[in-house]
């Protein structure tokens, strides 16, 4: 295998503006190695093509999909290496078929993802948005015509306690609340250490107070919170969706915002991302809205990036790297043949 190792980055790690600052995400990993090139790939379609891809050994994704057709003869990539956790837009058994090993970035998204669950829950308890709402109209004399939400003794439920869940619990610990949490993969002492309580879904919906989304959209997941999920919340109770939109129907939930079937929500995904401008969604006061970018803080870039070069890295020298999705692929043929002349020319 000669010539260099070459490193595809997808267009959109790029703004609309245009602005990108290399340093953000981690690719001094990459400075200085005369065995390894990077480029933007060529294209903006959403799913990555044969002729985006042929001529690299490893593809850092961002937002672009990966789908069965990407590596229809284009043989030599043998990585993806997805920016972020969540890997519903990357068909894993073609990567799995074709011998290229899908990583992802947990290390990377874990606290900065937590702490955006944690904002929001705040932001809900203390009626940010309102408050500034009404301090930008003049509207003084309404501040105290109802109070926020404190968080001591209430409630919080996770669907899902992953690592962003875990890392959620440990972060509000200081507040004092009560923490359950359903996770039909969660081992009962885990969930103990952490002070939390395992229960069945329709108990967490029904008993929480905040009730926040933290699992993975797969298909046990999608529609996960129904329009039957969302009557069992309290009227008072609040819900934060920051992992994807389809595990919640969001048409449901808007028909329980909209009547105060619930009190509040926090959304940062959406069933169509981006949402048409005439979702009716976007005209409810009772919910705050941020464009799937909530985590994207500078850490998390740079957090995701050097973990998703660290995983370039391992690949360029041929070795297995660590947070490999499809495990599997370790015992392809050619996932083996490639990574053995990787290391030979290392």
């Amino acid at each position: 295998m000669a010539g260099k190792f070459r490193v595809g980055l997808t267009s959109d790690h790029v703004g609309s503006s245009g602005a990108f600052n290399p340093a953000d995400i981690g690719l001094d990993l990459l400075a200085g190695r005369a065995d390894i090139e990077w480029e933007f790939m060529r294209g903006d379609s959403a799913v990555l093509t044969p002729d985006d891809v042929r001529d690299y050994d490893a593809l850092a994704v961002f937002g672009r999909r990966v789908s069965s057709g990407t590596f229809e003869g284009a043989d030599r990539p043998t990585l993806v290496a997805r920016f972020g956790v969540g890997y519903d837009t990357v068909d894993v058994p073609a990567c799995t078929e074709r011998g290229v090993a899908l990583t992802i970035t947990p290390d990377g998204v874990r606290r900065p993802m937590a702490s955006s669950y944690v904002a929001f829950i705040l932001a809900l308890g203390h009626k940010l948005m309102w408050m500034d709402r009404i301090t930008r109209e003049s509207r003084w004399d309404e501040r105290y015509v109802e109070p926020g939400v404190g968080l001591q003794g209430r409630v919080l439920g996770l669907v899902g306690m992953g690592n962003i869940g875990r890392e959620v619990f440990k972060l509000i610990r200081p507040f004092e609340m009560r923490h359950i949490a359903y996770d039909p993969y969660a081992r009962e002492e885990d969930a103990a250490a952490l002070g939390v309580e395992l229960v069945d879904l329709d108990t967490l919906m029904s008993t929480a107070d905040f009730v926040c989304v933290c699992c993975m959209l797969n298909d046990e997941t999608y529609r996960l919170i129904n329009a039957d999920r969302l009557a069992l919340m309290k009227k008072s109770a609040f819900l934060v969706n920051a992992a994807r939109g389809p595990i919640v129907d969001q048409e449901a939930l808007t028909v329980a915002l909209r009547e105060r079937r619930i009190k509040g929500a926090a959304i940062d995904a959406f069933e169509k991302e981006p949402t048409d401008p005439d979702d009716p969604i976007l005209s409810l006061d009772n919910v705050i809205l941020t464009p799937h970018a909530m985590g994207m803080t500078d850490q998390c870039f740079q957090g995701i990036g050097r973990s998703a070069f660290a995983s370039v890295l391992e690949i360029a020298a041929g070795r297995v790297p660590a947070n490999i999705v499809n495990r599997e692929v370790v015992n392809h043929p050619g996932f083996q043949e490639k990574l053995r002349a990787y290391a030979a020319r290392s």
